[in-house]
C-alpha cells in the first residue's frame, strides 16, 4: 500500500515544482500576440490580443497602492465612484505623449467630482523618477508606485507593454481598457467617463 501511494506523491511533487516561481512564456503557436502566464500555485491565463489578463465586466483586482505623496489607497475602497487607472512609465514614448491629454481632457473636467478617481500607476520606478516623470509631462493627477510591476500584473501579463487605461465603473467593474494611445480610442474612453459621472 506505501509503495502504490509513494508514486503519485512524487508526480503531484513534480507537477507543483513545475507551476512556480512565475515565468511569462509565449502561447502555444506563437502568433497574434498572444501570451500565456504561468504564477506558482495558479492555473495558466490566458491573455488577450494586447496583453490583458483580466476581461470586460469581471471585477477588477484588488490592490493597495503607495501615492508619490506617500498616501495609501486601496482600489475596493474607492467603490461608489468611477475610477480610472492608468498604467504608465517614464520611459514610455507614448505614455508620454497620452498623459497630457489624460491630464487636460479627463483629470481637469472631474478632479472636483467626488464621484471619480484617476491614478497613474507608475511601473517600477523608484518615487524620484515618477515625480520627474510628472513635472516633465504636466500632470497633476495622481501617481502611484508599482515596484516589480506587481498591481500591473494583476491585470496584464508581468512583461506586457503600456501604456494602458482600465475604466472601473462604482460597483468596481471594469468597464472599459484601452492599449497605446489611439485617438478614437480615447476620445471614446472621455466620452464613456462623461456619461458615467452625469
Amino acid at each position: 500500500m506505501i509503495k502504490k501511494l509513494f508514486l503519485p506523491v512524487i508526480l503531484v511533487l513534480a507537477v507543483v515544482s513545475a507551476c512556480g516561481p512565475s515565468e511569462t512564456r509565449p502561447a502555444a503557436g506563437g502568433g497574434g500576440g498572444q501570451t500565456e502566464s504561468v504564477t506558482k500555485a495558479e492555473v495558466t491565463v490566458e491573455a488577450d490580443s494586447v496583453g490583458y489578463i483580466v476581461k470586460l465586466g469581471q471585477v477588477a483586482p484588488d490592490f493597495t497602492c503607495t501615492l508619490t505623496d506617500g498616501k495609501e489607497v486601496k482600489l475596493s475602497d474607492l467603490r461608489g465612484k468611477v475610477v480610472m487607472l492608468q498604467f504608465t512609465a517614464s520611459w514610455c514614448g507614448v505614455c508620454r505623449k497620452e498623459m497630457p491629454f489624460i491630464e487636460k481632457d479627463i483629470w481637469q473636467k472631474h478632479k472636483d467630482n467626488a464621484n471619480f478617481a484617476l491614478i497613474g500607476i507608475d511601473r517600477d520606478e523608484p518615487v524620484e523618477t515618477v515625480l520627474k516623470f510628472a513635472e516633465t509631462t504636466g500632470v497633476t493627477y495622481p501617481l502611484a508606485l508599482d515596484p516589480g510591476a506587481d498591481i500591473f500584473a494583476k491585470y496584464a501579463v508581468r512583461d506586457a507593454g503600456i501604456t494602458r487605461n482600465v475604466l472601473i465603473d462604482k460597483d468596481g467593474t471594469i468597464v472599459m481598457m484601452t492599449r497605446l494611445y489611439k485617438e478614437d480610442e480615447f476620445a471614446s474612453l472621455v466620452q464613456k467617463i462623461d456619461e458615467m459621472l452625469k
